[in-house]
């Protein structure tokens, strides 16, 4: 087991470094502001209206970096910063989330994709650990058990390395919008990019968590035949 742990260690700081960075950027971009002094909200209002998107609502929630977009109820959910807020770091984050409703709204092959994955990666994340933990004590006499549990981790991984074209193609709409609009001006667009390209590592750092530990299981159950 140790390689799995020296795997889930290396992520674990590598995740923590990605995520205080996105964190230190965000204070730091949430203190410089926009162009017109627009809040979040109105960002997101008015990006959707200028895509043709009259069916979405956007609405305020409770935490911190909690924003997204939920296709089902058809709202751009937004933290109570990003939607109060008038910084570049609000308007990349607000531009963003409703680069998700344009994805749904232009049915966005990977959105579809993701979206289709959602209630079998539910299932799946409720009972992977346990049949892989199952599936390795038993490895010699119950093969099956581990292949079980690859075939759900592989659904998992798949899901998030379908993400992660999700994300960015949502961060290009984004910034192409903010630069269109001029919501950005030519000192704050680069800022608004560099908010956007920390919150996209947090994405790749989970696809590549989630790959190296799916082929790790793949070693263990191959090494068994051999």
């Amino acid at each position: 087991m140790a390689p799995i742990l020296i795997i889930f260690i290396g992520f674990m700081l590598l995740s923590w470094l990605v995520g205080n960075q996105l964190k230190t950027r965000f204070r730091k971009y949430s203190k410089i502001p926009v162009n017109y002094g627009v809040t979040g909200k109105e960002v997101a209002e008015k990006m959707l209206y200028d895509n043709g998107i009259t069916d979405v609502r956007v609405v305020s929630v409770p935490g911190e970096l909690t924003d997204h977009y939920h296709p089902g109820h058809k709202t751009v959910n937004l933290s109570r910063e990003v939607y109060y807020g008038d910084s570049v770091a609000a308007a990349a984050v607000a531009a963003h989330e409703c680069g998700h409703a344009v994805q749904h709204a232009r049915a966005y092959a990977f959105l579809q994709m993701r979206s289709a994955l959602v209630p079998v990666v539910s299932i799946a994340s409720k009972y992977v650990q346990w049949v892989l933990l199952a599936g390795i004590i038993l490895v010699e006499s119950f093969p099956g058990i581990l292949f079980t549990g690859i075939v759900l981790f592989g659904m998992t991984t798949l899901f998030s390395l379908i993400t992660l074209p999700v994300e960015i193609n949502a961060s290009q709409r984004a910034l192409a919008w903010l630069n269109h609009s001029n919501i950005t001006s030519r000192s704050t667009h680069p800022q608004a990019q560099d908010a956007l390209k920390w919150a996209a590592y947090t994405y790749v750092v989970a696809a590549l968590a989630s790959l190296a530990t799916l082929l790790y299981y793949i070693w263990i159950f191959m090494a068994r035949r051999n």
